[in-house]
This record gives C-alpha cells, sequence and structure tokens, in this order.
C-alpha cells in the first residue's frame, strides 16, 4: 500500500519528459508573456512532485494518466531517487522565483524561470536529466549513500560502466 508521502520507484521516463515539457511550456508564458503568476503553479508542482510523484500535481497526473500509458512503445522506466533529487531542484528554483515575485523582484523571478528552460529543454527534448547527473556525481564522490538507490548501481556503478566498457 502507497502512503502519502511515497515517491514512485521506478519512474517511467515518458512520464519524466512529458511533466518537463509541461514545465518549459509554463515557464517560457511566464518569461516570454511577462506572466510571472505561472511561478504558482510551477512552484506547485515541484513541490508536489517532491513530495509524493504525481499524486498531487495535475502536470504529474496527466502525464502518468494521459500521456504515458498512450506511448508504451516509448517506456522506459528509470530509478525513482535522481527524479525526485530532479524535482527538489525544480522545486528550489520555483519556490525562490516565487518568493522574489512576492517580494517585487520580478526580473529575478524571470531570471531563475529562464535557468530552469535549459534542464526542462534538455529533458524533454533529449531525455538528458542535469538533476539526475547531479544526483549521481553525489553518489561517485560518496554525498549520497548507495542505500539511498541500490538500484542506481546497477546504471551507475563499477559493475554497469565494466558492462558499458565491454560493450554489454
Amino acid at each position: 500500500m502507497a502512503r502519502v508521502f511515497d515517491f514512485p520507484n521506478p519512474v517511467n521516463d515518458v512520464a519524466a519528459r512529458t511533466v518537463a515539457a509541461g514545465v518549459w511550456l509554463m515557464a517560457a508564458i511566464a518569461v516570454i508573456a511577462r506572466q510571472p503568476w505561472l511561478t504558482i503553479p510551477l512552484a506547485y508542482g515541484f513541490v508536489a512532485r517532491v513530495a509524493s510523484g504525481p499524486r498531487f500535481s495535475p502536470l504529474g497526473l496527466f502525464a502518468t494518466r494521459v500521456v504515458a500509458p498512450r506511448l508504451p512503445q516509448y517506456r522506459r522506466m528509470l530509478p525513482g531517487p535522481p527524479k525526485r533529487f530532479a524535482q527538489g531542484i525544480g522545486a528550489v528554483f520555483t519556490v525562490g522565483a516565487l518568493i522574489l515575485w512576492l517580494t517585487g523582484h520580478v526580473t529575478g523571478t524571470y531570471l531563475l524561470l529562464a535557468i530552469l528552460l535549459v534542464p526542462a529543454t534538455l529533458e524533454a527534448g533529449f531525455g538528458y536529466c542535469v538533476g539526475c547527473e547531479i544526483f549521481r556525481l553525489g553518489m561517485r564522490v560518496g554525498l549520497v549513500p548507495a542505500t539511498v538507490c541500490e538500484e542506481c548501481l546497477d546504471v551507475w556503478g563499477p559493475a554497469a560502466a565494466a558492462r558499458r566498457a565491454a560493450g554489454d
């Protein structure tokens, strides 16, 4: 039985990329159309996804229940902890942007949202997760214990590196 604050593990890559596309769209509209209020649903979505995956995120629900099931040929499951970490980074940026907007620093809001467009573009368009790479680096240097994501060791660990080197 899932608890309210469980994060899915594994995560469907199609759903993650769909969420990133939605984030990109909202952040781009906020910056281009000068609509800082869009920071509210962006920040809420990231905080909700960090807390419980897609369960309370409208964008997350759309990605997991509408888009991903219709594209089963693109189903690729990835470890959840790095994706949760990536959502946490997005939460820091969007909550920071929201605080800047609420305190009258609209230019700072747009700057943070514009920066957020880069990792959202990489994830949505190319399946490259910047937050996951930071997580991987944290595991590699020992800041993130192996127990946090044992399945990540199969993806990024020494055995996986040896398999990649051997061409498997």
